[in-house]
């Protein structure tokens, strides 16, 4: 599937979703630092090692402040030219402030999200001591909600990391044998990422799966043996946008409480996408899952969540998931058509997730793998592909 790059009308769109929420708030222009949002409004990429914004007004270009070294992959990327460089051992922040002066926003009702990393409460501190006149208002996380309903563009982004994810670990469960090693098994999948198409960076836990509380185990050097399970949380990430899946590989036969865990899992989690639907909402959508496990006594309590959003992750993370909307008890949202989540369910060392999207009236899952547990003792059948 050949995906299509971002157009600028992409970005413009992008664009016009924060000034109709500018205009709610009667905001005259709006700081964007997290590394994410920038991408997301931008198309640029950049670590928050040096500070750097993007500056957008209610009317006129954006203008991205960043170090003088970055502003030739800034416009290279960018859908917009229109930015200011600093040298090395300038006050970055500073310079933002001054710009904002040089636009004309001294005395202007200024967005800025306290909830981003780039908005550190020194930064924050430096802007009202520069911007005296201005007034500062909390946005409370307004971009990263701005994210939650993806074009089709962008879903098709997503749909293409899942199959890389698919493909990879059918590759897995292929070389998984006794005497494999969890760090052969990562180091695999990270091969296949980049010969897939995916970008060179985080595999995803490669882990022994035991209990329900090993999703974010260690990498470990020890063979696994005959009766092992071997855990595969794959996150590529294509353009930036990642698909995600869990599978368990059993090494050799599965027992019948694994299958029987495996089944019931499933059947629990399908009931589950049978839910999601625009309008649900997700507190519901939650407790189907959740219960049901605890019922069926394969965990005593279930402390964590079931699913959360999907999407655009940085290649330098601060954050390896996003939480802008996650399932849980406590969960009051309604779910709306074109979102994408991880969801995910574990139990007694075994796990099932998918890369989910929500149409307008029910969910398809991007992830596209057999629902069921593998087993290296069964072989590899020559008809075992993708579903769909």
């Amino acid at each position: 599937m050949v995906v299509p790059q971002f157009s600028s009308d992409e970005f413009v769109s992008r664009l016009a979703k924060i000034r109709e929420a500018m205009k709610e708030r009667a905001l005259d222009v709006v700081i964007v630092d997290d590394i994410e949002i920038v991408a997301y409004f931008t198309g640029y990429e950049r670590s928050i090692s040096s500070y750097r914004a993007c500056l957008l007004p209610l009317n006129g270009e954006p203008v991205m402040v960043l170090r003088s070294l970055d502003v030739a992959p800034f416009r290279e990327s960018s859908w917009f030219s229109n930015s200011v460089g600093y040298i090395d051992g300038e006050d970055a922040v500073e310079l933002v402030a001054k710009t904002l002066i040089l636009h004309g926003h001294e005395k202007a009702r200024i967005g800025v999200d306290k909830k981003s990393h780039g908005m550190t409460v020194s930064t924050f501190e430096t802007l009202t001591r520069m911007l005296p006149g201005a007034t500062f208002v909390d946005l409370a996380g307004l971009p990263w909600d701005l994210r939650l309903v993806k074009s089709a563009l962008e879903v098709q982004h997503i749909q293409a990391a899942a199959a890389i994810a698919d493909e990879t670990l059918n590759g897995i469960f292929k070389i998984a044998k006794p005497g494999i090693t969890e760090r052969m098994a990562s180091a695999f999948a990270a091969r296949r990422y980049i010969e897939l198409g995916a970008l060179p960076d985080h595999v995803g836990p490669v882990t022994a799966g035991r209990g329900w509380d090993f999703l974010h185990g260690h990498l470990h050097d020890n063979p696994l043996q005959e009766g092992d399970v071997l855990h595969c949380e794959l996150v590529p990430r294509f353009r930036g946008y990642s698909g995600r899946l869990m599978r368990s590989i059993i090494i050799g036969r599965a027992s019948v409480e694994q299958r029987e865990v495996a089944n019931t899992l499933v059947r629990l989690q399908d009931k589950q996408f049978a839910m999601m639907k625009p309008g649900a909402k997700a507190s519901d959508v939650d407790a189907v899952l959740r219960q049901g496990v605890v019922d069926s006594r394969l965990r005593e309590t279930y402390d964590n969540i079931t699913g959360y959003t999907l999407g655009f992750y940085s290649q330098q993370p601060i954050r390896s998931s996003d939480f802008t909307r996650t399932f849980s008890p406590k969960s009051d949202w309604l779910l709306e058509a074109g979102m994408v989540f991880h969801m995910y369910t574990s139990a007694r060392g075994i796990a099932f997730s998918e890369s989910v999207v929500i149409e307008k009236d029910c969910a398809r899952r991007l992830t596209r793998l057999p629902r069921a547990l593998f087993e290296t003792a069964e072989g590899y059948p020559d008809d075992f592909r993708s579903e769909g």
